[in-house]
């Protein structure tokens, strides 16, 4: 624009010179601004008429871009979402095996803790029962002896059943040292769980099902019965 105004300037120097007329020149001079401004008005407006021609396809494709990116994010909230409930879901599923797994841990301790209790306290049942079969022979052994024969004639035999009793009792603190305990249930009722019945007699003398001689003593390591009582029970 200005090389235009500079060659329009020479122009009008140019025929002032041949002419002569200097009016010419100031009219020319004074003509610049009005012909700078008319032209950058019609610069401005072409350049407006190519932004609006421009403009709508710009929007269009501004438009578009966002459409897509709208539809995009929507797409990743929704794979998020799904990925979130699986995650969800997961964590509940892991939940329920740990409280599983914790519960039948808690189960199994206390299992163990039971079962090495009850082997401290029953890991003699064994060796209790075999000591039975002596308690009973000592029982049957003081009771054959007749009473009257414990007499100062009969020196030795009263010596040997007073070592025996004595002997039978001390057997007898031991077992209750070590939680052992007899059962002698005359005359008392019947009791499947403690009692094991050999047979059964009329006797007036008592009620039904009640237990009229005992056979065997029973016995009881801490309150579980490892031998039943051998018992007659009346009809």
């Amino acid at each position: 624009m200005a090389s235009k105004q500079v060659k329009y300037l020479h122009t009008a120097r140019l025929i002032t010179l041949l002419t002569g007329n200097r009016n010419l020149w100031k009219n020319s001079w004074s003509a610049v601004p009005r012909l700078f401004s008319s032209e950058k008005s019609a610069e401005q407006q072409q350049q407006s008429q190519q932004l609006s021609e421009n403009s709508p396809a710009d929007t269009g494709t501004v438009g578009n871009n966002s459409v897509d990116q709208i539809k995009k994010l929507t797409q990743d909230l929704e794979d998020l979402s799904k990925e979130a409930e699986s995650l969800k879901e997961q964590n509940i599923q892991l939940l329920d095996k740990y409280r599983r797994s914790l519960a039948d841990s808690e189960n199994l301790r206390s299992r163990l803790s039971k079962q090495i209790a009850d082997a401290k306290l029953f890991g003699i049942q064994g060796f209790c029962k075999e000591l039975l079969e002596v308690a009973d022979i000592l029982g049957h052994a003081t009771n054959s002896v007749p009473q009257e024969e414990l007499t100062d004639k009969n020196p030795h035999l009263k010596s040997l059943y007073e070592g025996l009793s004595m002997t039978q009792a001390s057997l007898f603190q031991v077992f209750k040292r070590h939680g052992l305990e007899t059962m002698n249930p005359l005359k008392e009722k019947f009791d499947p769980n403690l009692h094991e019945a050999l047979f059964q007699k009329e006797d007036s003398s008592v009620d039904p099902n009640t237990i009229i001689e005992v056979t065997k003593l029973g016995y009881k390591l801490h309150n579980r019965v490892i031998r039943p009582a051998l018992v007659g029970v009346s009809k």
